[in-house]
């Protein structure tokens, strides 16, 4: 069984997804744009839009009653590997002791023309 996840407090869904879903008590997080919630509005700059995408993850593992300690797996996308460092500076402030696996690739493109997109797989 699943069941849909969904927080007022992260951006909501721009297409046919859900914001998250929980499984067999794994909650998996649909890549987060650092959009504002409360404005609609994009940050500038990477390590700003970084900061954006993980607060707004937090927000969604927070309404399944979970933190960032629980996460397990990350992947970050980001619109040049040249942003890999300025990113990596933000995400490591998110995370103490044992970091979740990660994934970080460079892709042609991100909707709204964002720098970075991070989804995740969190364990209750």
């Amino acid at each position: 069984m699943k069941k849909v996840i969904c927080s007022s407090k992260a951006p909501g869904a721009i297409g046919p997804y859900s914001q998250a879903i929980e499984a067999n008590g794994m909650v998996f997080v649909s890549g987060q744009l650092p959009i504002d919630p409360a404005t609609g509005a994009m940050a500038e700059g990477v390590e700003a839009q970084s900061r954006q995408s993980l607060e707004n993850v937090r927000h969604i593992l927070e309404e399944a009653g979970l933190s960032m300690s629980h996460i397990v797996k990350t992947t970050v996308f980001l619109a040049d590997m040249s942003f890999f460092a300025a990113m990596n500076a933000v995400y490591a402030t998110y995370f103490a002791g044992d970091c979740p696996a990660r994934s970080a690739v460079a892709v042609k493109a991100l909707p709204k023309d964002a720098l970075v997109e991070i989804e995740c797989i969190a364990v209750r």
